[in-house]
């Protein structure tokens, strides 16, 4: 579902009178849910966090020139994953549980089902449970709790 498609049908349910809206496409599906205003609907601990912002590297003075026979070292290989990797469908804040003392969705190891929630990811205060798209064992977890992802970013690698 496109974020022109997903905003308009946020603005739908925010000025309408209904509490919550359930659609369910051939690329996923969405949940939105109106809360009252006020953060008492968010479990605690699963409000938005203030991400610090980087800090710029002081400038660094030039080196020496190298000896053109020291050898030049080659760039470390990138990392390829095995297996499916299920990606986040929208940008938002990773939860591996639906509350900060709730047992996580799913962990290293575990079994999983296609259909079945494996997390959850917030995004503008509303709650969206992110279910497996393969059956089958989690090998990796590549999030970590309350970190912010991006759209299409690697979440899980399952065998």
């Amino acid at each position: 579902m496109d974020l022109r498609k997903l905003k308009t049908l946020i603005d739908l349910v925010s000025e309408s009178n209904i509490s919550e809206l359930e659609i369910t496409e051939a690329d996923g599906k969405v949940r939105i849910v109106k809360s009252d205003g006020s953060a008492a609907g968010v479990p605690a601990g699963m409000q938005m966090m203030a991400v610090p912002a980087p800090v710029a590297a002081a400038p660094v003075a030039a080196a020496a020139p190298v000896a053109a026979a020291a050898p030049v070292a080659a760039a470390p290989a990138p990392v390829v994953q095995t297996g499916h990797i299920v990606t986040s469908p929208m940008v938002g804040t990773f939860y591996r549980a639906s509350s900060p003392n709730a047992k996580p969705f799913a962990d290293v190891g575990g079994q999983i089902k296609e259909g079945e929630p494996i997390c959850i990811i917030e995004a503008m205060k509303i709650m969206n449970e992110i279910d497996s798209d393969k059956t089958g064992t989690i090998t990796k977890i590549l999030c970590e709790n309350g970190q912010p992802v991006e759209f299409g970013q690697p979440l899980f690698v399952v065998e």
